[in-house]
């Protein structure tokens, strides 16, 4: 059973307007829906095209370009060099499926700290900073490891994959194939 998405239309003059409130909102108010974890579909009110992506990109580029950015220049020309590689259907659900698992991470920690300290938002949020202050590179070394783990997975599939491919086809002799050149030898002599 899907959830109805909350619909926000965006007019010609870049208003957007949130039909469930029946009021003009800002972009600021469509990421505090998203902080809100409320499943939004924004609506180009002319063209009735789904714009959703990019109002959540431009609140991406709104973040980045405010306090300190998440995204490095390294990680910014990664993800632009992936579009028109063959991977690049692969990097969505990659990155999709390490952001589950660093947020349920994240909502583990959350937990344990809940259980220990009580529902001390302020105490949390406090005790949270100094601990990644303190902890932040062991905290990024584990994920690293993970990271690096998950890739040599990866790789250690595709490497699997190719050599089923090349016993699947071994004996079809398509040119410039690897190992079709010894059977032409073969015909030569």
């Amino acid at each position: 059973m899907s959830v109805e998405k909350r619909v926000v239309k965006k007019y010609p003059n870049r208003r957007l307007y949130d039909t469930a409130t029946s009021s003009y909102i800002t972009l600021g108010d469509v990421k505090q829906l998203v902080l809100d974890q409320v499943e939004i579909q924004v609506i180009d009110a002319k063209t009735k095209e789904d714009i959703t992506r990019s109002v959540l990109l431009q609140i991406i580029l709104e973040e980045e370009n405010g306090g300190s950015p998440m995204f490095s220049y390294e990680v910014l020309t990664q993800f632009i060099r992936f579009y028109g590689q063959a991977m690049q259907g692969m990097m969505g659900p990659f990155l999709e499926k390490n952001l589950q698992l660093f947020s349920q991470l994240q909502q583990k920690m959350q937990e344990q700290s809940r259980a220990i300290y009580g529902d001390n938002g302020m105490f949390n949020a406090k005790m949270w900073s100094e601990f990644l202050n303190y902890q932040g590179p062991a905290m990024q070394n584990m994920m690293s490891n993970y990271l690096d783990q998950s890739t040599q997975l990866y790789l250690d599939m595709q490497t699997r994959m190719q050599e089923q491919a090349k016993q699947l086809f071994t004996g079809f002799g398509f040119p410039a194939y690897p190992g079709s050149d010894k059977k032409d030898e073969g015909k030569e002599g």
